[in-house]
């Protein structure tokens, strides 16, 4: 596929790069359901000591946080960006110039987390970089509720696959996330995302350099949809992608209207899924020990390295 973008127009004037299909204008300075326009806003960038053991190693990933989210969960560990209350404008040469600046300070990869409303300039800025020297994997970091057509476009752009499998359930996604249809979108952009990278690929130090993890962080209270996620990526996958089950959903002061996830995961709870997801016979996986339920490990996003 030919990852030379064009014209961000076409995607950007009247905009249906997520499933929202909100057709805002964005190159008029618009907002979408996303709440960005087509200008690039960038919270932080910086090295990422946070993410499974394959993506962040030794060094860190290099870690870029997008400011703004076409997904908008009641829960979100990122809020502040996710509603676009922190971020700085840049230009995608900018963000060429940032993937440079990471890989120079010994970035395994970049981590782009919630990219996906602003591919054209993503796809843009990968481009220039390579031409001045960029050579390490880019990590696609997303929550999931992507549009299979819109991920064919990073086909030879994006080496590494990270994204969520929140819900099984649409009412349950329609309760925190506002979209019933989370789980046909998210399970067939997983299944594009596992074309284009169809098997796990490690350099000499463990870190993954093509492939994709599919994260489940357990909300509480939804045990057997967390069970149902697992068996489906399972069944459906097997070892052609790894499986992140994660503890470390933390209940922010915006959640106080949701009194039933108003609370950590049990022990408990997520001792079940991952005895549940090793009796499937799931080899390829990554856990949680404890202590990740922490405000700790949400970053500040001050603007640092943009």
């Amino acid at each position: 596929m030919n990852n030379q973008f064009t014209d961000n127009k076409i995607l950007l004037n009247n905009c249906t790069l997520c499933p929202r299909n909100c057709h805002t204008d964005r190159i008029k300075g618009k907002k979408g359901y996303c709440g960005q326009t087509n200008e690039l806003i960038v919270a932080r960038a910086a090295l990422h000591m946070w993410e499974e053991p394959c993506i962040s190693g030794t060094n860190g990933s290099g870690t870029v946080f997008f400011s703004g989210c076409s997904l908008g969960c009641v829960y979100c560990q990122n809020h502040n960006i996710a509603a676009g209350k922190a971020g700085k404008i840049i230009t995608p040469e900018r963000l060429g110039e940032i993937f440079i600046e990471l890989q120079n300070k010994g970035a395994h990869n970049i981590n782009l987390v919630t990219p996906g409303h602003f591919i054209p300039q993503i796809i843009d800025a990968v481009n220039l970089s390579r031409k001045n020297g960029f050579c390490i994997p880019i990590v696609y970091n997303t929550g999931g509720y992507e549009k299979s057509e819109i991920i064919q476009l990073l086909d030879g752009i994006v080496d590494v696959y990270l994204p969520d499998l929140k819900y099984m359930d649409g009412s349950i996604s329609q309760r925190y996330s506002n979209c019933r249809d989370y789980f046909l979108y998210a399970s067939t952009a997983i299944n594009e995302m596992t074309r284009q990278a169809p098997k796990p690929e490690f350099d000499s130090n463990g870190i993954m350099t093509r492939g994709v993890i599919v994260r489940h962080m357990m909300l509480p209270g939804y045990l057997e949809d967390s069970k149902n996620i697992i068996k489906y990526l399972y069944e459906t996958f097997g070892d052609k992608i790894y499986i992140s089950i994660m503890n470390q959903y933390t209940p922010l002061p915006h959640v106080a209207a949701y009194p039933e996830i108003n609370r950590k995961i049990t022990d408990a709870e997520y001792d079940e899924l991952v005895d549940y997801a090793i009796g499937l016979g799931i080899e390829n996986g990554f856990i949680q020990e404890g202590g990740t339920q922490s405000k700790s490990f949400i970053p500040e996003f001050n603007g640092e390295g943009v």
